[in-house]
C-alpha cells in the first residue's frame, strides 16, 4: 500500500491490524532500500508476530519514492507513506502516531544491526515487563565493528548524556528501537525535536517520566556508506541537550501525568528533580541576595537597620517567591498563586526572625552600626534563611507540585 501522510491524524488502515509496526525511515536510498525490505521482511516472517513494514519516505529526490512503490504493491506486508518534509524524528513521529500496531518499532536502512536482535527486543514490550527496548551497542554482550572516530564519538556523546542529564540508558543513538503503542501516545506528543536528537529526547522523557527501558545487546556492523554528518549531528545533539535540560529543569513537561497515565511512578518528582530544583533555587537565592543587599543600602539612606532589613526582605520575598513559583516549581497561571504569597510571607516571618536577631548580636558584640558590616552579617544569616525556605517550599509551599515533572 502507498500513502502521503503530512499528519499524525491520517492513519495507516487498521483492516487485520498487525503486531508490528517496522518502520524503515528512508532519504534518497534508492540502491539499498529494496534489498533491506526484502531481507527484513524474511526475517520477520520467521517469527511468531504478524507484522507489517512500513517504508516513511522523507523528502527523498531521487528514485525512493517509486522503489518504496512498487515494494508495497510487490507485498502485502508492505505499507509505503511519502513525507513532504526530511527528519528522522518527525517521519517516526507521524508514521508511530498512525498506526494501530500494539508495537512500533524502527531501523535504520542500511541494516547495521543484526536482525537477530528483533526478538528479544520485541518480547519485554508484548510481555508487558518494558515500555520501550533499545538496541546497545555499548552494553555488556554487544559485538560491534567500527571505525575509533564513530567508537569516540558514540561513547563520549552517552558519557556527556549521564553528565548532564544523568541517563541510566547506555545508548541512545543506536538505531534501533522499539516501543509500546500506548507509551508512544504518551510521549511522542512531548518530544520537540524532528532530526536526529528524537531519539535521545524519546528516551530521556521515557525515563523521567519512570517508564522501564529494556536494553537488548546488538552485534552492529559500521555502515561504510553511511551519509550522517557525524559532526553536524553532534553539534545538533549538544544544543538539543541544553534546549531539554533547560526545559526539564524548568519543570515544564508534564511527566507526572505521563507516569500516571502509565501506571508508573515518575522519577522526575525523585531525585531527578531535587537536583534541577536545587540549581534552579539557587540561581533566583544569589539574585535575592544581591537584590536584598542593593535595596538595603538604598533603604539605609533613610530609615534605620531594621526597618532597611524588613522592607528590603519583603520586596526581595515576593519576588523570590514569584520567581521560584514559575521556575524552581514549574507552575504557571493564577491558581493558588495568592496562597503561595501568604505562604511566603509566612517564610518570610522566620526569616526576618533570624535576620533580626543577627543584626541585634553585631549591636550588642560590637556596639557599631556600620552599613557594611551590617550588610555582611545580614548575608550570611540570609544563607541559613535560603535553606532553610528551599526546604519549606519544597515539601509545604509547593509539596503537590514537587512531583510533577
Amino acid at each position: 500500500m502507498t500513502a502521503a501522510l503530512e499528519s499524525p491524524l491520517a492513519a495507516v488502515p487498521a483492516v487485520d491490524v498487525p503486531v508490528l509496526d517496522v518502520v524503515i525511515p528512508v532519504h534518497n536510498e534508492e540502491h539499498d532500500l529494496g534489498p533491506s525490505v526484502e531481507r527484513v521482511r524474511r526475517h520477520l516472517a520467521s517469527l511468531p508476530w504478524s507484522f507489517r513494514i512500513t517504508i516513511a519516505d522523507n523528502a527523498s529526490t531521487d528514485a525512493t519514492p517509486l522503489v518504496a512503490h512498487r515494494l508495497a504493491h510487490e507485498f502485502d506486508e508492505v505499507y509505503a507513506v511519502t513525507l513532504p518534509r526530511k527528519g528522522r524524528g518527525r517521519a517516526l513521529k507521524q508514521v508511530w502516531s498512525a498506526s494501530a500496531s500494539p508495537v512500533l518499532l524502527y531501523m535504520d536502512v542500511d541494516l547495521s544491526t543484526d536482525l537477530n536482535a528483533v526478538l528479544p527486543l520485541v518480547a519485554p514490550l508484548l510481555s508487558g515487563h518494558s515500555d520501550l527496548a533499545i538496541g546497545s551497542r555499548l552494553s555488556r554482550g554487544s559485538r560491534t565493528s567500527r571505525g575509533p572516530k564513530r567508537e569516540l564519538i558514540s561513547r563520549g556523546y552517552n558519557l556527556v548524556l549521564r553528565g548532564t542529564l544523568r541517563t541510566g540508558f547506555s545508548d541512545a543513538q543506536c538505531g534501533f528501537k522499539a516501543i509500546r503503542a500506548d507509551v508512544a501516545r504518551a510521549l511522542l506528543p512531548l518530544v520537540r525535536d524532528d532530526t536526529w536528537f528524537f531519539d535521545t529526547e524519546l528516551l530521556v522523557l521515557a525515563e523521567r517520566a519512570g517508564l522501564r527501558i529494556a536494553e537488548v545487546p546488538v552485534d552492529w556492523v559500521d555502515d561504510p556508506d553511511s551519509r550522517v554528518d557525524v559532526l553536524r549531528t553532534a553539534r545538533d545533539d549538544l544544543r538539543g541537550i541544553a534546549r531539554l535540560g533547560w526545559t526539564l529543569a524548568r519543570g515544564r513537561m508534564p511527566l507526572h501525568d505521563v507516569a500516571t497515565q502509565l501506571g508508573r511512578t515518575s522519577r522526575a518528582g525523585a531525585s531527578g528533580a531535587l537536583g534541577s530544583q536545587i540549581a534552579l533555587f539557587a540561581a533566583v537565592g544569589i539574585a535575592s541576595t544581591l537584590a536584598y543587599a542593593v535595596l538595603y543600602l538604598l533603604l539605609r539612606l533613610g530609615v534605620g537597620p531594621l526597618w532597611a532589613n524588613a522592607l528590603a526582605l519583603m520586596l526581595t520575598a515576593i519576588g523570590n517567591t514569584a520567581a521560584n513559583r514559575r521556575l524552581t516549581f514549574g507552575l504557571r497561571g493564577r491558581d493558588g498563586a495568592v496562597r503561595h504569597q501568604v505562604q511566603g510571607l509566612v517564610i518570610l516571618a522566620a526569616g526576618l526572625g533570624i535576620t533580626s536577631v543577627s543584626l541585634w548580636l553585631l549591636d550588642r558584640l560590637t556596639g557599631s552600626s556600620h552599613p557594611g558590616l551590617e550588610v555582611a552579617v545580614l548575608t550570611v544569616a540570609n544563607l541559613v534563611v535560603t535553606v532553610g525556605r528551599f526546604v519549606a517550599m519544597r515539601w509545604w509551599v509547593f509539596a503537590r507540585r514537587t512531583a510533577v515533572g
